[in-house]
């Protein structure tokens, strides 16, 4: 079987990883991925990203990159889309013009149960197979719609979670992966830093070239070092996350934290429009719909300072947290991996 992938963001492909281990050889892969995996038509780098500016700048790109994957499909058995909306859906659209009968599966969905609820019709007629990593998106669509609970990818790759609270002495830090999100925080994290006598973790990506970390990060002599996130967190007693995949990852190991982001005005204020939830954290958001309260403070914007981060650290209620954290792992259930390999595979489209 040839399966077109597309898959932009760097935590897609770490889900991508965990599906292809369930695959088998006789599946080949084409398209948008990590080179690690196979043989990609794009180098990850140059999609990186940050809000709707940004994007805007890289339209004439992107149209280019999707002109490609529909000439691709012509001859790939099955589609597989995860994440990254602001593309995969103008993809998946073109593709099922073009090719009506091909397969589409759409892993990890557009959040329109966030935003643009009018996306879930167009959604249900162009999707083939909707996986759902959310236990509660099903819910916003019709009894009818080809969508289904899968599981969520974090609990196939993370292997070390908390019982109770820790006192470990270490403290990790997490500002992100990207540039914009790093330049922002770590100021606050570096006067930070000398008031905490903890040790410090500084989770940095591994793609970052020497060059990089000194021009992102500054002088990092105050923190030790990390690629591995997980790890990091598992070790650590407590920690302060940029929004993201992090901050669910942190849940569901264990580890309290408090949510930090700032984004560029204009981004913050169109997403402020657009988006009505009450929470930021994905965490949260899935919490709020379990208990109706949040699991985790959250800083954003001008709140994002060095006497909130103190003040959310010091007054965390640990073990209130990791009670609630064991609440959250188990309503989630299970990994997706297995069941989505599954999918892929199906004879059923």
């Amino acid at each position: 079987m040839k399966l077109l992938v597309s898959a932009l963001e760097h935590s897609a492909n770490l889900h991508l990883a965990s599906i292809k281990a369930h695959l088998g050889d006789d599946v080949e892969l084409c398209g948008i991925f990590d080179r690690t995996l196979g043989e990609s038509i794009v180098d990850l780098s140059a999609l990186a990203v940050m809000g709707f500016v940004d994007a805007a700048k890289k339209l004439r790109f992107f149209f280019r990159l999707k002109d490609q994957m529909l000439d691709l499909a012509k001859e790939a058995d099955k589609v597989l889309l995860i994440d990254s909306s602001g593309f995969n859906l103008p993809l998946a659209k073109a593709l099922k013009k073009r090719y009506p009968h091909k397969v589409i599966i759409y892993y990890i969905l557009p959040q329109a149960w966030a935003w643009k609820k009018k996306r879930i019709p167009v959604l249900e007629r162009t999707i083939d197979r909707l996986c759902s990593i959310l236990p509660f998106e099903p819910s916003y669509y019709s009894r009818s719609a080809p969508i289904e609970y899968v599981g969520h990818p974090l609990l196939d790759q993370i292997q070390k979670r908390k019982e109770g609270a820790t006192c470990n002495g270490i403290i990790t830090f997490m500002p992100g992966s990207r540039r914009g999100e790093i330049s922002r925080l770590m100021p606050y994290f570096h006067t930070l830093r000398p008031q905490l006598k903890e040790e410090a973790l500084l989770v940095i990506p591994r793609t970052f070239s020497q060059a990089q970390i000194n021009e992102l990060y500054g002088n990092i002599s105050g923190f030790t070092i990390t690629h591995d996130a997980h790890d990091a967190l598992y070790r650590s007693d407590f920690a302060f996350i940029c929004s993201g995949t992090a901050t669910l990852e942190a849940a569901l190991i264990g580890t309290p934290f408090v949510l930090a982001y700032r984004a560029k005005r204009l981004d913050y204020l169109i997403a402020r429009a657009l988006v009505k939830l009450r929470y930021v954290g994905l965490g949260n958001i899935m919490f709020d719909q379990m208990q109706g309260r949040a699991l985790h403070r959250e800083l954003l914007q001008d709140e994002v300072s060095v006497s909130n981060l103190l003040q959310a650290y010091r007054e965390c209620d640990r073990e209130a947290f990791c009670r609630d954290a064991s609440t959250l792992r188990g309503y989630l259930k299970s990994g997706s991996s297995a069941r989505m390999a599954e999918i892929i595979l199906s004879e059923e489209y």
